[in-house]
């Protein structure tokens, strides 16, 4: 199996933040407790598109319970590094959410306004309970307050890649998660 791995990409990232190793254990340590919260509970996994969806992979593979998978594709990023704040569904879930259980699987949490959004959205459509596993926190970067139970590591306000994490729709198949070169990125904002 080829991966796409940092040294692949060396001229672009400036170091490893976390590895794959350490991804593939917070995983499954947080899966383990979910499979056991959950145990008698009709689960629905949940990930955004399209930041998440390795994150996603990656823990319903871990999981030891019966899950259900759905997506949303929501944005408030654009092309560039920094959050517009408006969120617009461009692709809903196909899955009816009244009295669902949901564990949102996120891949990082930066201001918190989409999560927080989509939080309100999924129980203004009546689930059960909505839950959030954040891979990632930038909590120098948190706007809203977001209840985040099952919580992965905290990382510093640098620009993130890897493991479903893009600049531009690049990186995303990095096998870690990698802090980007500025130059890569500068005048993306301006």
């Amino acid at each position: 199996m080829v991966r796409m791995r940092i040294a692949d990409v060396q001229d672009q990232i400036d170091h490893e933040l976390v590895s794959k190793e350490e991804i593939d254990h917070k995983i499954h340590e947080v899966a383990a407790v979910v499979s056991e919260d959950y145990k008698d509970k009709d689960l629905l996994l949940l990930a955004v598109l399209k930041g998440a969806v390795n994150t996603l992979a990656a823990f319903a593979q871990a999981v030891s319970i019966p899950a259900q998978m759905d997506f949303m594709s929501l944005s408030s990023y654009g092309s560039g590094t920094k959050s517009s704040g408006t969120v617009t569904i461009r692709q809903d879930l196909s899955t009816d959410v009244r009295g669902r259980h949901i564990l949102i699987v996120e891949d990082i949490v930066d201001s918190g306004r989409t999560l927080a959004w989509l939080v309100e959205e999924l129980k203004r459509r009546g689930a059960a309970s909505v839950e959030i596993f954040a891979l990632l926190e930038k909590p120098a970067r948190r706007e809203v307050d977001v209840d985040i139970k099952y919580h992965g590591y905290e990382i510093p306000d640098e620009f993130v890649v890897g493991f479903g994490l893009d600049y531009d729709e690049r990186f995303r198949n990095l096998d870690s998660i990698a802090v980007l070169r500025p130059e890569v990125y500068q005048g993306a904002n301006e």
